[in-house]
C-alpha cells in the first residue's frame, strides 16, 4: 500500500511538474513576444504568429498573419530607451491540452511609468518547430 500512495504522488507530482514546466515556456513565448512587440521589432511578430493565424483585435477586425505582417514590412526594432509603449502580461492562466494551450491574460500597456491600458487576451497556442506560436488570438479592451 505504502508503495502504491508513493507512486501515486510521483505521477502527480510529474503531471505538476509538467503543467508548470508547460505554463512556465508559454509564458516565456509570450513575453518574449510583447517585448518585440513593444520595440516594434517585425522578426518578433514573425516568430510568434502561426501562419494560419486568425487575429481578432480589440475594435473586431479579423485577420490572418500575412495581413498582420503588411503593416511591418519596412519596419525596423526601435531602441529600447525609445520605445514610448511597454506591453506586459498579467493574470495568466494556462491550460494544456496537449501540444495546445489556451493562454488567457491581462495585456496592459504602460506609458512613462504607469499603466494606461488593458486588455483581455486570449490565444491559443501550439508547440512546433522546438517554440510556441499563436495559431488564434483575441483581444478585447477593458473598459
Amino acid at each position: 500500500m505504502r508503495y502504491l500512495l508513493l507512486a501515486i504522488a510521483v505521477l502527480f507530482s510529474a503531471t505538476g511538474t509538467a503543467q508548470e514546466n508547460i505554463k512556465e515556456a508559454t509564458t516565456k513565448a509570450v513575453e518574449a513576444f510583447l517585448y518585440g512587440a513593444s520595440i516594434g521589432a517585425p522578426k518578433a511578430h514573425d516568430r510568434f504568429w502561426a501562419e494560419e493565424l486568425t487575429y481578432t483585435s480589440s475594435s473586431g477586425e479579423r485577420f490572418g498573419k500575412e495581413q498582420l505582417m503588411s503593416g511591418m514590412k519596412d519596419a525596423k526594432a526601435k531602441d529600447p530607451d525609445n520605445v514610448k509603449v511597454w506591453y506586459g502580461a498579467e493574470d495568466i492562466e494556462v491550460k494544456q491540452f496537449g501540444d495546445t494551450v489556451v493562454f488567457n491574460f491581462t495585456l496592459t500597456a504602460e506609458e512613462e511609468g504607469k499603466v494606461t491600458k488593458y486588455f483581455y487576451n486570449t490565444g491559443v497556442l501550439i508547440h512546433r518547430d522546438g517554440r510556441w506560436q499563436a495559431v488564434n488570438w483575441n483581444a478585447t479592451k477593458v473598459p
